[in-house]
């Protein structure tokens, strides 16, 4: 499912898996490929950036980097995900959070930036 309020900057550079949720306001900023997993909850007003300029060049050249969002994840209300990241296999990210860098598998993270704050019960992430 994805919300019609959606922005998805070039689509061809989308994937989302199986039974999936994009919501109402997310951004997708798709100059690199950004891949969903499967059974992935994506919230309101988060935004998934594929794309930056290179700081040290006086033209700020556009730069772009691929995210992946794990299978069985739920990235809360509000999240900033970096160029770059990769989300594992069941992972939470809470409300208002900014993900600089990889998240494992399997853990509760929050924060700006997001560090994993506890591991999810076992039962809570199985593979389907």
């Amino acid at each position: 499912m994805v919300r019609p309020s959606v922005s998805v900057t070039y689509p061809w550079k989308l994937s989302v898996g199986d039974y999936s949720w994009i919501g109402d306001e997310v951004v997708l900023y798709t100059l690199g490929n950004i891949k969903v997993g499967n059974h992935t909850v994506i919230s309101q007003r988060s935004y998934l950036c594929a794309g930056s300029h290179k700081i040290e060049d006086v033209q700020f050249t556009i730069t772009s980097q691929p995210i992946e969002i794990g299978d069985q994840c739920w990235i809360a209300t509000d999240v900033f995900v970096c160029p770059g990241v990769k989300i594992g296999f069941g992972t939470v990210v809470g409300a208002r959070s900014t993900v600089t860098s990889d998240l494992p598998p399997g853990v509760i993270a929050y924060g700006s930036p997001a560090k994993p704050a506890k591991t999810r019960p076992p039962s809570a992430a199985t593979q389907i």
